[in-house]
């Protein structure tokens, strides 16, 4: 096997295991774990210390995560001929990572955010904005995911050079 081949399948393997981390980790944290916490414990300071633990050492994970994304992800990006450039709007293909990549800033300003302005929340509005923008991390990340999938299904119906 050439070893373009084998970069380019682990560049891949770690671009799909950095998503797995990051936006798998939120969807099981938002819409599992946190509400089976907060259904057991109650909405008590034990409950928030728990889930603010929880979240503390998860934003390790995902901060490593945006890093290998955007690293992984620059090693992809000149794979494929149609790609014209970040945030090109000059065919379907550059258009859909044009989307996807603004979304992936969103929800990087929006894990900062959660992670650094409000770690010390103490009211319940701070509580909510919280889970608001968990939410709304959760469903870009489920359209980034889907945005991905249909780049891939464009960049595999490119005719080779």
């Amino acid at each position: 096997m050439p070893t373009k081949t084998i970069v380019f399948g682990l560049v891949t393997f770690l671009h799909d295991l950095f998503t797995a981390a990051w936006i798998g980790g939120l969807i099981t944290l938002g819409l599992s774990v946190m509400p089976a916490i907060k259904k057991i414990l109650g909405k008590g300071p034990e409950t928030k210390k728990l889930m603010d633990t929880i979240q503390k050492r998860n934003s390790v994970l995902v901060y490593t995560s945006m890093i290998g994304l955007v690293l992984t992800g620059l090693l992809q990006a000149n794979r494929t001929p149609v790609f014209l450039g970040l945030f090109s709007l000059g065919n379907t293909y550059s258009a859909v990572l044009a989307v996807k990549h603004i979304l992936v800033i969103a929800m990087v300003a929006i894990a900062l955010y959660r992670s650094l302005a409000l770690a010390n929340t103490t009211t319940p509005k701070q509580e909510r904005l919280k889970k608001i923008l968990m939410m709304s991390n959760i469903v870009f990340g489920i359209i980034i995911l889907l945005l991905s999938g249909i780049a891939t299904a464009l960049s595999s119906s490119i005719p080779a050079i």
